[in-house]
């Protein structure tokens, strides 16, 4: 189905930005490249998105969401969790490059509200499976969140063991396992299937 115009138009602003951003960081990024590269005048750019920070919180927002819509959250099985986040990282790397970049550079995405809910629910849902004993409750909810994120993230383009999108699937499977089988150790109090 083709887009109408002017969404074909923002469309083409949201890739080129993406590709700037994850490439030069904020600070770095151009507007006159964005805008050259999308196809379009730069006074067109500000029109859709205010200024370049409007821009990357447009950005950060697509590809997050995404990813949230991507991988399906239950405290039950954080394993299943985490793997599905290895995988989202590897098929979306902008998301984890812009995200790094935001951090380095002072920048919190205004959609971190709207994540806000996203995260709540999952906080709520550790906390209660630590309750029922099925997580382990010597950690608080955020905490627990942050480690199994973090864990997820290790082979991502910016945590601390990296990936190459070229590496082989055998890397891949043998990678997921590895953190599935850490994380359901080191956080539920139940085996939980594989």
């Amino acid at each position: 189905m083709p887009y109408p115009k002017s969404e074909d138009t923002r469309r083409r602003l949201l890739d080129a930005a993406t590709t700037d951003f994850a490439a030069h960081g904020i600070a770095g990024a151009r507007v006159d490249r964005i805008a050259a590269a999308a196809g379009i005048n730069k006074a067109r750019l500000y029109a859709y998105f205010g200024d370049k920070l409007g821009l990357f919180d447009a950005v950060f927002r697509t590809h997050s969401q995404t990813v949230v819509d991507s991988v399906p959250f239950t405290a039950d099985d954080l394993a299943q969790y985490a793997t599905g986040l290895y995988e989202a990282a590897l098929a979306q790397p902008e998301l984890i490059r812009l995200a790094a970049w935001a951090r380095l550079e002072g920048v919190t995405p205004t959609n971190t509200a709207t994540a806000a809910p996203e995260t709540g629910g999952k906080l709520q849902a550790i906390t209660q499976a630590q309750r029922d004993g099925r997580v382990v409750s010597s950690l608080q909810a955020e905490d627990l969140l942050a480690l199994v994120t973090s864990m997820a993230l290790t082979w991502s383009d910016v945590g601390p063991s990296g990936t190459a999108q070229d590496t082989p699937p055998p890397d891949h499977e043998r990678r997921k396992h590895a953190l599935a089988e850490t994380v359901r150790r080191a956080f539920h109090t139940r085996e939980v299937s594989p």
